[in-house]
């Protein structure tokens, strides 16, 4: 009899160990977690804002295409934005890499891509601006796209996209994050003069506020 109260005994005290034990691990369990919630919600990269402060448009005019591997329709166009980039967050550091810039009008290229400094470092709360000069050679286009664009320009009011690409990663003192894909795009409405037409453009107005998107 004593040896059989003596093994229950022991199977209550082996039973409330094993419930410490749980307890335990579910109380360092939820510490962990509240510690790394609290990490994570103070450093915590914030993804770059993005606005256009200024635009120069040195040509945008219709262009016949002759080439027969080409559409019968192209676009000349030389223009340039000043992109400027604001790290909101106070405590990490954003890197850029690979960054491409182009423009569009009515979803369509206008611009050849550009390649744009290859690394750029923005430090904490700061400001970094970029200005491609985007264009050159006729770019082909849909025939509606340059009667459209025949139309605005004769308007001298034209609405165009700016686009940057390319990969961003957050560094937060000894914390990276990996790269991420970063896709900027910037909706322009711009007042023309009529030097656009034959490339003697320059500084235009922005007719509105620059609409801006950021995925990153």
């Amino acid at each position: 009899m004593d040896v059989a109260r003596k093994k229950q005994l022991c199977d209550v005290h082996r039973a409330r160990l094993r419930g410490r034990v749980v307890t335990g691990v579910v109380v360092v369990a939820v510490l962990a977690g509240a510690v790394a919630l609290v990490l994570y919600l103070v450093y915590r990269p914030m993804k770059p804002q993005a606005s256009v402060v200024r635009a120069a448009v040195y040509r945008l005019a219709s262009a016949d295409n002759s080439s027969s591997t080409l559409s019968a329709q192209a676009v000349a166009a030389s223009v340039q934005f000043t992109l400027l980039l604001h790290n909101p967050s106070d405590r990490a550091a954003v890197i850029y890499d690979g960054l491409v810039a182009y423009a569009t009008y009515r979803s369509e290229l206008v611009t050849p891509p550009a390649q744009l400094p290859q690394v750029v470092v923005q430090d904490r709360g700061a400001d970094v601006a970029l200005s491609p000069l985007l264009g050159g050679a006729a770019v082909p286009v849909s025939a509606d796209t340059a009667r459209a664009l025949a139309a605005d320009c004769a308007a001298r009011r034209v609405q165009l996209r700016l686009v940057v690409m390319g990969r961003v990663r957050y560094r937060n003192g000894p914390f990276r994050s990996g790269w991420r894909d970063l896709f900027v795009r910037c909706d322009v409405i711009v007042g023309l003069s009529m030097e656009a037409a034959v490339a003697g453009g320059g500084d235009v107005p922005l007719l509105e506020y620059p609409q801006c998107a950021v995925d990153a």
